[in-house]
């Protein structure tokens, strides 16, 4: 029977980089995927009409660290790319997130300048402290009105609960803006990978042994191997023994049409209309040149692979139960959003890698 050094549990960014660096310094790394492919939720692929689609939603890479996006730089070649949304309300188009064109499109106002906006938001929001929730977060800085509109329906849509039920880092997340700036993020590289996700992990993985569709628990006992890194939902690793830990997923509906593109933007959302909480016509981004198009409309579920960790208390309580049983492990190494139960973009799952393999190659 082979012996490894490494074995890793999952193909996404963690687990993938791990192995990488790993094989670079002459470990035996062997790599468990429960899935048929590599790259895990920011797998892409060409669809049937030659469409370069993302499998699990879009996925935006952006980052302020230059040394994660030169480790990246590695595998993939990159196209510039700076993400801007429209959000459908009151059968209208605005930008968002919020910004000054937002609130003058809205209010029928006509500010100039960031100090008009700002005293105009003083006026409207209501002066709490230290919010307690995602909605105390929001209508502390822009008030009731962009709540109920932009806000409210869309996180109940997204989440399946009541937006006081959230941690206030759900709707921190997006920025409210003073100034003319449409762009989604403020990172000062946004790019995607030119030849997309998929040929970025397949240049990264070249050379490791992959065993596919495999389930680890299936195969844990027929390998021997020094260290575990694990990626999967850490609650599926202790078999839910306190519980199961609650996720939001989603279903995707694609549609493809025969034109060069179906709508102006890469993603308008949907807070108040339809079931489905955005479109995204992901060839904005990719910048595929062709006629036809393919987009996706994204419907959240409580059903389906895990998405999105639902930040509460109470989970955040029964997350540190198996954080703490993970504790009892020598050399298993538990990395990533599901693993660690955050909501984690791609830079920060690939610092928090990249740190892991420096501690592991000191020990």
């Amino acid at each position: 029977m082979a012996r490894y050094d490494f074995l890793i549990v999952g193909a996404g960014f963690a687990g993938a980089i791990l192995a990488e660096r790993l094989a670079s310094i002459n470990k035996k790394v062997i790599l468990v995927e429960r899935r048929d492919h590599i790259g895990g939720n920011s797998y892409d692929f060409y669809d049937d009409y030659g469409i370069l689609v993302h499998k699990y939603g879009p996925h935006y890479f952006r980052t302020d660290n230059q040394y994660i996006f030169d480790y990246l730089s590695r595998f993939t070649k990159w196209r510039q790319y700076e993400y801007r949304v429209r959000t459908f309300v009151n059968g209208k188009l605005f930008p968002f997130p919020i910004n000054l064109d937002t609130i003058n499109m809205f209010f029928k106002t006509d500010f100039k300048n960031q100090e008009e906006i700002k005293n105009f938001l003083e006026s409207k929001r209501v002066k709490i402290e230290k919010p307690k929730n995602a909605e105390e977060q929001v209508v502390s800085k822009i008030g009731w009105e962009l709540y109920n509109n932009f806000f409210k329906n869309y996180t109940i849509k997204q989440w399946k609960t009541d937006p006081k039920n959230l941690d206030p880092l759900v709707t921190a997340r997006i920025p409210i803006r003073y100034d003319k700036n449409d762009k989604y993020f403020d990172a000062s590289i946004q790019a995607m990978p030119r030849d997309g996700y998929f040929k970025l992990f397949e240049n990264m993985l070249e050379g490791i042994e992959i065993l596919y569709n495999t389930e680890f628990k299936e195969i844990k006992d027929d390998l021997e191997f020094d260290n575990l890194i694990y990626t999967g939902p850490i609650d599926e690793f202790f078999d839910y023994k306190y519980g199961k830990l609650p996720y939001r997923s989603l279903n995707f509906k694609f549609e493809h049409y025969r034109k060069k593109f179906y709508q102006d933007w890469v993603q308008i959302n949907y807070p108040n209309d339809y079931e489905y909480t955005r479109i995204v016509e992901i060839k904005h981004a990719t910048g595929q040149d062709c006629n036809d198009t393919t987009i996706v409309k994204e419907y959240p579920s409580d059903n389906g692979p895990p998405f999105y960790p639902i930040p509460s208390v109470k989970n955040y309580a029964l997350y540190e139960k198996y954080l703490n049983e993970s504790k009892n492990f020598k050399n298993f190494y538990f990395i990533g959003r599901l693993a660690t139960y955050r909501y984690l973009n791609m830079d920060q799952v690939v610092k928090e890698a990249l740190n892991l393999f420096n501690h592991l190659r000191r020990h």
